[in-house]
């Protein structure tokens, strides 16, 4: 069976900083693009960051450029998020996802990821 698992939020000063990562599971990590998402009461599912299969390839929303870094660690099938300087606007549930259609160029849309985790809070306090 498929399965991402997010670990990493909590509740956190604004300022802060947060590793997110993501374990798979009953998939071949490696032959996947990767992307994290998140979404915030009441808004859509947006875009956060992904990357390529390879790790080489990636891709940021303006919202968190200069902020989060995303990487792989294909020998431990987890993909991460790195979240520095955290605003209270980053408040929502951040979910990975993986994309046999990005494995070679991130991709941005939900609609192109087929295999997601079930998510992890973050809370940023202002």
């Amino acid at each position: 069976q498929e399965q991402l698992s997010e670990r990493g939020g909590g509740l956190v000063q604004a300022g802060d900083s947060l590793r997110l990562s993501c374990e798979a599971s009953g998939l071949t990590f490696s032959a996947y693009g990767m992307g994290w998402f998140r979404q915030a009461p009441g808004k859509e599912r947006e875009f956060v960051a992904a990357l390529s299969w390879n790790g080489i390839n990636t891709g940021y929303a303006d919202s968190v450029k200069g902020r989060a870094t995303v990487s792989r660690d294909n020998a431990k099938n987890t993909v991460y998020l790195q979240l520095n300087s955290l605003k209270p606007e980053d408040t929502a549930v951040y979910y990975c996802a993986a994309s046999w259609e990005g494995r070679a160029a991130p991709r941005t849309h939900p609609d192109e990821y087929t295999i997601w985790g079930q998510g992890t809070q973050v809370s940023v306090a202002s």
